[in-house]
């Protein structure tokens, strides 16, 4: 059993930066592909960025490309979301998750373990 509690989220500006993170704990966290899903109020979740388990692929939906980082630390089990250049429909709620390996990211059915979620909300 993987628990994941993500961090980070807050009220921010048009333009601004934050940094979420998932800790993981219960698991082998280095053997788990991990991604970051989001949900906006009256919307479907939705794939925002995932990560393979040796960090050496990462993959992102083409509304964050260029301003998204996925990364991750195995050393510290703890995945990670740099968002740059946040926007208003950036705002939802955020979740981390974890696959068994590292294959079809993109898909929120692959996940077997999720997070509570923390709220980003980007004001204009």
């Amino acid at each position: 059993q993987v628990q994941l509690v993500e961090s980070g989220g807050g009220l921010v500006q048009a333009g601004d930066s934050l940094r979420l993170s998932c800790a993981a704990s219960g698991g082998t966290f280095s053997s788990y592909g991990m991604g970051w899903f989001r949900q906006a109020p009256g919307k479907e979740r939705e794939f925002v960025a995932a990560i393979s388990w040796s960090g050496g692929n990462t993959y992102y939906r083409p509304s964050v490309k260029g301003r998204f980082t996925i990364s991750r630390d195995n050393a510290k089990n703890t995945v990670y979301l740099q968002m740059n250049s946040l926007k208003p429909e950036d705002t939802a709620v955020y979740y981390c998750a974890a696959a068994r390996g590292s294959f079809n990211l993109g898909a929120a059915d692959r996940y077997r373990y999720w997070g509570q979620g923390t709220q980003v909300t980007v004001s204009s």
